[in-house]
């Protein structure tokens, strides 16, 4: 009974259909919206609290981040072979692909878990201000503490974002993130019993969410009929062959998170060795310009779970349609993004004013506008890289993604940005290195574009062959007819 009325709720929208795409992509927006406000209501609480501390926090949390993602890329890849088995009817498939994430994820937060006692030293070669180091390496340090919830979470969320029941994702975000922001306050300016910490309250905040967010997931999964239709706790073994598989199209998708992440980590730390106030501009305006991308990875996810889902049903095509949908829809939303922040930069920044305005803010707050305009520049060329990105490394194409990120990462903004953080004049520092970061999105962007109209992709996946039959139903749409 549970079965069949699993498959009557499913079978009411039609597969390829602008409803179809927002039903998932809706609560993954809404989720990764919630996640951004929360990245910004952190940062405007350090600012707040200190420019030595917002200074630092990005920084920090961009190379704990960097660390942590390749065991990430791979963690959020088991979307794809959930996505696809589902397509394929595979039920048991989707349960041991869930657990061979889990025990990846229990390998790597182990792991991660030895950088700690390194992170004085390295913070200090790095080279920003004494102050500021010494605050990375604090929250640094706390972050890492965090890694395993994290990584185990993002296993757990597979199972349902990969069955499209991305209603559940949100939910549990919204509970965490509404934790974060109630932690952040009180740990980081004090209330009642409890001491203000600064920045290290900020990273007690992440880490608690972060274990919430676990624990929402099992409670739920031990609670929904789910577990029991799909046989989950049934087929908790350890399966080589699917975990090598796993590793196999899993470890491209976290290097390239890697490579994408350390490219524009290596990009705040050339920053920052430009002076504080580049550095902390350069924070609130990544910050502000999170509001508009950070929401678009929701709908990244779910073009990348119904791209799989076809793959694994041998329909192709359909993918191809639910994907422009997404495009068409994501790029007029960047573009709205684009317009906020070259007409309306002052109402932006307002809650990042501290009660008292210092010289130092007004200076910060004078560049920030300035690369906002470069923010409202590359935001088309973010939807481009987002969704087709997300498209082709549905279907299993991780490997070109990787090496032209790679590519493009570091010919274009890394290696760009250290020249100019080198020879340029002090004036023109600041303005290069965003130049280069923009030329790197547009590119990626566009190069993403050409390799979903090149159409490999279409015969990939990563499953077992025999379980992806082509579906005869399936015939080739005119691309005119992809919007519609």
């Amino acid at each position: 009974m549970e079965d069949s009325a699993l498959n009557q709720h499913t079978s009411t929208v039609t597969p390829g259909s602008l409803r179809e795409l927002t039903n998932v992509a809706v609560p993954l927006v809404l989720s990764c919206g919630s996640l951004s406000i929360m990245h910004v209501v952190d940062r405007i609480f350090l600012t707040w609290w200190s420019t030595d501390a917002v200074a630092a926090a990005l920084p920090a949390g961009m190379i704990q981040w960097t660390i942590m993602s390749i065991a990430m890329g791979k963690a959020m890849y088991v979307n794809t072979f959930v996505a696809q088995y589902e397509g394929a009817n595979q039920r048991q498939r989707v349960s041991e692909s869930v657990w061979q994430g889990v025990y990846l994820a229990l390998i790597w937060g182990g792991l991660l878990l030895l950088g700690v006692p390194f992170a004085g030293t390295f913070f200090h070669w790095i080279g920003h201000t004494p102050e500021v180091q010494t605050l990375e390496a604090e929250y640094f340090s706390i972050l890492c503490l965090g890694s395993a919830p994290a990584l185990l979470s993002t296993v757990l969320s597979c199972f349902y974002t990969g069955r499209s029941q991305t209603m559940v994702v949100m939910w549990v975000n919204l509970v965490s993130v509404l934790v974060n922001m109630l932690l952040d306050y009180w740990l980081i300016f004090g209330v009642g019993p409890i001491p203000a910490m600064g920045i290290r309250g900020a990273a007690i905040a992440t880490v608690a969410a972060n274990v919430v967010t676990l624990l929402l997931y099992l409670f739920i999964i031990l609670a929904k009929h789910e577990a029991r239709l799909y046989g989950l706790f049934n087929h908790w073994q350890f399966n080589r062959e699917l975990f090598v598989r796993l590793i196999r199209y899993g470890f491209p998708n976290g290097l390239l998170y890697f490579i994408d992440i350390i490219g524009f980590t290596l990009f705040i730390v050339l920053v920052g060795r430009i002076g504080k106030i580049e550095l902390a501009a350069t924070t609130i305006a990544f910050n502000l310009n999170s509001l508009a991308f950070v929401p678009m990875m929701g709908v990244g996810t779910a073009v990348m779970t119904l791209v799989g889902k076809r793959i694994g049903e041998g329909r192709p095509q359909l993918a191809v349609r639910t994907t422009w949908k997404a495009f068409a829809a994501s790029a007029a939303y960047m573009l709205l993004f684009a317009v906020i922040y070259i007409g309306f930069p002052d109402f932006l920044l307002r809650p990042y004013e501290p009660d008292v305005i210092t010289e130092d803010f007004l200076k910060v707050k004078q560049s920030t506008v300035i690369l906002l305009r470069f923010a409202a520049l590359f935001s088309f060329f973010d939807a481009l890289v987002v969704v087709f990105g997300s498209a082709i490394r549905g279907a299993g194409d991780t490997r070109f993604c990787m090496f032209f990120s790679l590519l493009t990462g570091w010919a274009v903004m890394v290696i760009p940005t250290f020249l100019i953080w080198m020879y340029a004049d002090a004036d023109e520092k600041l303005f290069g290195s965003w130049v280069a970061c923009t030329s790197y999105i547009s590119i990626m962007g566009i190069g993403y574009l050409i390799r979903f109209q090149a159409g490999r992709w279409k015969e990939m996946r990563v499953i077992e062959d025999h379980f992806a039959e082509p579906n005869a139903e399936d015939s080739e749409q005119p691309m005119q007819g992809a919007l519609t």
